[in-house]
């Protein structure tokens, strides 16, 4: 236990460093947006299918993937669409090649579906490779280029208010 709470305060540094490098402004692409990253929970993954919601929404999504955050349990059997805070070594880089090949895969949105700072979710967002990011208003501003202020529970208002805006920025 005490070793988790020190690799996570070196996580943190590591991320608050980052955070501090990374561009007030990030140039965006004004590309159509064809393939989809979602970053969130195993509550909000297990509720919603948010990947199947934003393809009805938005038709021009051709690839949805969902990689989701759940708390490590050694009785649980390996995923390729979850991880867990054990994907992390202590000098806070990422252990795990299918995780690692998720951030770095150029998706054209990322959207950060959760709403509460969370160290390990905001981190994979900070460090995924995505063109434009979307996210919810109120965990850290710094991360997304947009940002929804909107419940979670409420998905189908979500995926509209970011096709709304989307189709503002001709990205769909």
């Amino acid at each position: 236990m005490a070793f988790q709470k020190i690799k996570e305060k070196i996580l943190l540094r590591k991320f608050q460093k980052e955070l501090k490098g990374a561009p007030e402004i990030r140039n965006t692409s004004t590309k159509e947006i064809f393939n989809v990253g979602i970053l969130t929970t195993q509550t909000y993954s297990e509720k919603n299918q948010l990947s199947e919601k934003l393809t009805s929404t938005i038709d021009t999504i051709r690839n949805v993937q969902v990689y989701s955050f759940k708390l490590y349990d050694k009785y649980d059997e390996k995923s390729y669409k979850h991880f867990t805070e054990n994907e992390f070594d202590w000098r806070g880089e990422i252990k795990e090649p299918s995780f690692e090949s998720f951030l770095e895969k150029p998706f054209d949105l990322l959207i950060g579906y959760f709403d509460t700072k969370h160290l390990y979710l905001e981190y994979a967002a900070l460090k995924s490779n995505a063109t434009f990011k979307i996210g919810f208003a109120g965990v850290n501003d710094k991360i997304f280029d947009m940002v929804i202020s909107e419940k979670p529970t409420n998905i189908d208002r979500f995926m509209e208010v970011t096709k709304q805006y989307l189709k503002i920025l001709n990205k769909i």
